[in-house]
């Protein structure tokens, strides 16, 4: 038996010494080959501040919005708000006609906000021969295209004004599949694109008839770039080249990988939120935790006397590895889950309890300190594991419903709390059992009722 728990010794080290790397302020993340991942704590919108966007339908109000329009235009918003490197967006449906996205951490609001609502319409426009000489005054400027539908042309100011005459479009955006940003060998910034199979046969016949003539990239009857067709494009696949930093061709490249909106959308309100009132929640959060945890694990020394001790030891176990896995999930933590954590750690004592009773009785019904702990163990496990799955399927329910508007504050709480129970099952059955079998099974002078309050 002695060998049987000590065996448990090592991997119960090797967790405790990788989630002490983990959490260790300092931690320089894990960088090994192409996986490149820092290892950080991520904090919510309540907890580091950021940007609260609220989307209204841009319709008469007897025009109908369909719910499953509400949907396709909310998951593009997801799309392009993850392409502008957010951490943990929140973006719901908020009723019948409006959008509510959470940007925690944003830099630039107004940048954010743009990329949100702008719908784009990509045009490839052929440029007439005539007009060749004039194309270094073209680039950047507005032109006029025949092109009046699909994706909706921009209302750019000045156009008309700027270029005649009407130029002809031979391909739009509709026909892009995708578009990522690269870097040239100069160290320019582009985006390149690939189309669709429609579209790939489209403009490799243009291509294939019009080589040496030029073709301009025009972004909402903005010129980018007018490149000349050096040859048949028939890859279905090309690169849009301009003078672009980085941040511009991401926002370009996020606009035309996820196209127009189902809906036009406004702004019914843009607020930026401080950290202020968040960082001192969380400063008397983590106090209360601190001293919450800190009766607990008085009350298990005084009542159980040397298990509850050994159980203590697990409990600050069961801490570590928790806030480790806060980290590398990574868990976005914000007030309500920082409540499920505080939460958790009376949970995770709440199966020590059930196990120290048994082994009480057991000792008070004459059974050895070895055979009282292993049956105290396994005759306490139907109730820790009927309460704990009760708790993970209240929290599952919580996450679920926490995915609508006005219930997210419930996500959070129920994600920290379901980690902090799964946590807790291994540091109460197999952690402190360990400890208790490698301490008492070797110091007989131990083995007395009083250390275990008998």
């Amino acid at each position: 038996m002695r060998h049987h728990y000590s065996r448990w010794l090592l991997p119960i080290l090797l967790v405790i010494a990788a989630a002490a790397w983990v959490v260790w302020p300092n931690n320089p993340g894990i960088h090994v080959g192409s996986f490149d991942r820092d290892i950080k704590v991520v904090r919510g919108l309540d907890l580091q501040g950021g940007l609260r966007v609220l989307l209204e339908a841009d319709l008469p109000p007897e025009a109908e919005v369909k719910p499953e329009q509400l949907e396709t235009a909310r998951r593009i918003l997801e799309n392009r708000v993850n392409g502008l490197g957010v951490t943990e967006p929140v973006i719901q449906v908020a009723g019948a006609r409006r959008i509510l996205v959470e940007l925690p951490g944003v830099g630039d609001p107004e940048e954010a906000v743009q990329v949100i609502k702008q719908t784009s319409l990509l045009e490839f426009v052929e440029i007439p021969v005539d007009s060749q000489t004039q194309l270094a005054g073209l680039v950047g400027r507005t032109i006029k295209t025949d092109f009046e539908g699909g994706q909706g042309e921009a209302s750019t100011e000045g156009q008309g004004s700027e270029a005649e005459p009407v130029f002809r479009t031979v391909m739009t955006g509709a026909m892009l599949k995708d578009a990522q940003v690269t870097r040239d060998e100069l160290g320019q910034f582009n985006v390149a694109f690939e189309l669709t199979d429609e579209g790939a046969k489209l403009f490799g016949d243009y291509t294939s008839e019009h080589v040496g003539d030029f073709l301009a990239i025009v972004l909402d009857k903005r010129v980018l770039s007018i490149p000349r067709i050096n040859s048949p494009i028939t890859g279905g696949s090309g690169v849009i080249t301009g003078d672009f930093s980085y941040e511009e061709a991401n926002n370009l490249a996020i606009q035309l990988r996820y196209g127009a909106l189902p809906v036009p959308l406004k702004v019914v309100e843009s607020k930026t939120i401080g950290p202020t009132l968040g960082e001192d929640s969380l400063q008397k959060s983590t106090v209360a935790g601190v001293i919450g945890l800190s009766v607990v694990m008085l009350f298990m020394a005084l009542y159980y006397r040397l298990p509850g001790v050994l159980a203590d030891g697990a409990l600050l176990v069961y801490a570590l590895v928790t806030f480790a896995l806060f980290k590398l999930i990574p868990v976005t933590l914000t007030l309500p889950g920082v409540a499920g954590f505080v939460l958790s750690m009376g949970v995770a004592v709440d199966a020590n309890v059930l196990i120290f009773e048994r082994m009480k009785e057991e000792l008070r019904n004459g059974r050895s300190l070895s055979m009282a702990i292993d049956l105290g163990f396994s005759r306490a496990w139907p109730s820790i594991r009927d309460s704990n799955l009760s708790t993970l399927i209240t929290c599952a329910i919580l996450y679920w419903f926490g995915s609508t508007f006005g219930a997210s504050i419930v996500k959070g709480f129920s994600l920290t709390l379901a980690v902090g129970v799964l946590v807790s099952l291994f540091t109460a059955i197999t952690v402190t059992r360990t400890f208790l079998h490698l301490v008492l099974d070797r110091l007989t002078l131990l083995d007395h009722p009083r250390w275990f309050g008998v």
